[in-house]
């Protein structure tokens, strides 16, 4: 860069532009600018303040309660646990009610475990084994159910086996029944009360219906007609969701129920009304896939006669539910008019780009609107006072 490029770039850090108004008599540009004006304008009043209600004030400081309760009793008669009677006390977890909990709907029941030595389950491949060296002592089997005691058990004629371990014996069964061991359970109800308070406006609302009548939670279900009964059927919830109750009931799977509130305060509290929206959460694909279902295991602990511990291990599958409230929420009016503004600066900026770059006489428009002015050299008399003036009419 010589001696002349760096006095001008030096130059050019002192230099301050400000703005020239030329007024165009372009009938098409003039139509242009006025039709995005207008649609800005319908824009903003229609759909922002009209349709959205911009211009309300919120409170983003919603408290919401959720309390949650199940009820219904079912019958059944297996070998590891015989007859037995299930209700809410059993299937329920936890039994409090919160907004997250869970309903046993299958179990793989593994009774009378006791802490001693037997063989790992031949279903964990780190448990195989062909000769006692290959169960080092005191080694936990990856992903099995205690610590290897260096013996490696093998049936008669075999020559692969599994490894000893210490454990709660006998280890739990793989297999899962073909069919729900609480296949009734799409008859239980699931009662969702919600509790919601905007502080700033101190506005108080609830999904139960306001009555007196203490009949009615017992005698309701939830429908369209009756929006303000919490009484759910599970399985009328899980078809919502748009899968099979049997389905899920085998292998388990995660629900969610989405509680909407849409108030709009400038009306009668009548019409805040709750909206529920339900969706399966888990992962689901075709088959018996590893990814799908929701199970978790828990234990009920004795001691026999000798003062021995033992215990009932249950696998269980089921539905976990996740009960969320929320509101919906409206932009400021003062981001709405600041948006609005925005935008007329944006239809200016586009008949700008037509004016000076897309029509026929761009040349000359661009010369009008861009005007260079360098101090110590003023123009003469007449001609000097017009060159520097704001605001300039120019005709096509």
């Amino acid at each position: 860069m010589g001696q002349a490029g760096c006095k001008g770039l030096y130059q050019s850090l002192f230099d301050y532009k400000t703005e020239k108004y030329v007024i165009a008599k372009n009938k098409k540009v003039g139509l242009l600018y006025r039709l995005l004006q207008v649609s800005i304008l319908t824009y903003l009043v229609v759909w922002v303040f009209l349709l959205k209600k911009g211009y309300q004030d919120t409170d983003t400081s919603l408290q919401s309660s959720i309390i949650t309760k199940v009820k219904g009793v079912t019958f059944t008669n297996t070998s590891e646990l015989g007859e037995r009677l299930w209700d809410v006390a059993d299937y329920v977890i936890p039994p409090q009610g919160e907004n997250v909990f869970f309903i046993i709907t299958n179990l793989i029941v593994t009774p009378n475990q006791r802490q001693e030595t037997c063989a790992e389950s031949d279903s964990i491949p780190d448990a195989l084994c062909y000769e006692d060296s290959d169960c080092p002592p005191g080694k936990p089997v990856m992903t099995g159910n205690g610590v290897r005691t260096g013996r490696c058990l093998r049936a008669e004629n075999l020559t692969r086996g599994t490894c000893e371990i210490f454990a709660w014996c006998p280890v739990e069964s793989r297999s899962r029944p073909e069919k729900p061991l609480l296949d009734k359970a799409e008859d239980f109800t699931i009662y969702i009360k919600n509790f919601i308070r905007f502080p700033k406006f101190n506005f108080f609302k609830t999904n139960v219906l306001d009555t007196k009548d203490r009949a009615y939670l017992k005698s309701c279900h939830f429908g369209p007609k009756n929006p303000y009964c919490p009484i759910f059927q599970l399985g009328s919830v899980v078809k919502w969701t748009g899968s099979n109750f049997q389905e899920i009931a085998l292998q388990g799977g995660v629900i969610g129920i989405q509680i909407e509130w849409d108030c709009d305060l400038d009306r009668a509290p009548s019409e805040c009304n709750p909206r529920y929206y339900f969706s399966r959460l888990d992962s689901r694909f075709p088959g018996s896939s590893v990814s799908s279902g929701y199970n978790f295991r828990f234990a009920k602990y004795y001691r026999d006669g000798a003062g021995v511990e033992f215990r009932t291990l249950m696998k269980a599958y089921g539905i976990r539910f996740d009960v969320m409230a929320g509101k919906f929420s409206i932009i400021p009016t003062v981001i709405n008019v600041g948006s609005g503004v925005a935008l007329m600066g944006v239809g200016s900026f586009l008949c700008d780009l037509v004016l000076i770059y897309l029509i026929k006489k761009s040349h000359f428009y661009r010369n009008k609107k861009f005007e260079e002015v360098r101090s110590g050299h003023p123009a003469n008399g007449k001609a000097n006072v017009e060159q520097l003036q704001n605001l300039q009419t120019v005709e096509a």
